[in-house]
């Protein structure tokens, strides 16, 4: 089967998604890069009865390569990221994960960005970005998406929800995970009052750090 292993993968996280709470039914999506291919979750699906036949394979022009079903209503952003998007450190960018985690799309309703309220704003960047709204699945939110991303490797959609990307699907989804507790802790700090912020400087040092983080 064609991008069978992608296609797995796809079908294992998109699972994840809905067991830790990301996304409700079958909103949110994700996608795995292979190549000039895509394998993306399909749209309307509901996660528990996904199977790996049913993920459809699209090229990075959209054109549908394999699977029967349509796929994510949201393959515009999926597909903006891998063609536009760089990465802060000039890593490839194989994978893309879109949530509507609750405390995320909180904040992306009253706020314009996410300060460094917490060390690990580096995974992201400076700072956490709110693209302007536009309507979901449409060309005008990824290109407001992609504004948004510019020097950071995730950011918030304006009362829709979050997109993180990575080197892998790990990588992504753990971008996901660690954007919603941060934004989970935002919100906490300014219901008890002013946040203090950390300095940029500490945010680049992160940063470097995080670079060689865990067993190698």
């Amino acid at each position: 089967m064609l991008l069978g292993d992608e296609r797995a993968a796809v079908c294992e996280y998109a699972r994840r998604m809905v067991a830790d709470g990301l996304v409700v039914g079958t909103s949110g999506n994700l996608s795995v890069r292979a190549g000039d291919l895509l394998a993306v979750t399909p749209t309307g699906v509901d996660y528990a009865e996904l199977r790996p036949a049913d993920v459809p394979v699209v090229g990075l022009d959209g054109t549908p390569v394999a699977g029967q079903l349509l796929p994510t209503s949201e393959l515009p952003m999926h597909l903006r990221v891998y063609r536009a998007a760089t990465d802060p450190d000039g890593h490839p960018i194989s994978a893309v994960v879109h949530t509507h985690s609750v405390h995320a799309t909180a904040v992306s309703t009253v706020a314009d960005e996410v300060p460094p309220v917490h060390y690990l704003v580096a995974l992201i960047g400076p700072s956490v970005r709110v693209a302007h709204y536009a309507g979901y699945g449409t060309e005008e939110l990824a290109t407001a998406m992609l504004a948004a991303i510019e020097g950071r490797r995730g950011c918030l959609l304006a009362n829709h929800g979050t997109i993180t990307y990575g080197a892998g699907l790990r990588d992504a989804y753990h971008r996901a995970q660690q954007l919603e507790w941060l934004c989970r802790l935002w919100l906490l700090a300014r219901s008890a009052g002013e946040p203090r912020l950390l300095p940029q400087a500490e945010i680049e040092r992160t940063g470097e750090r995080l670079r060689d983080y865990g067993q190698r």
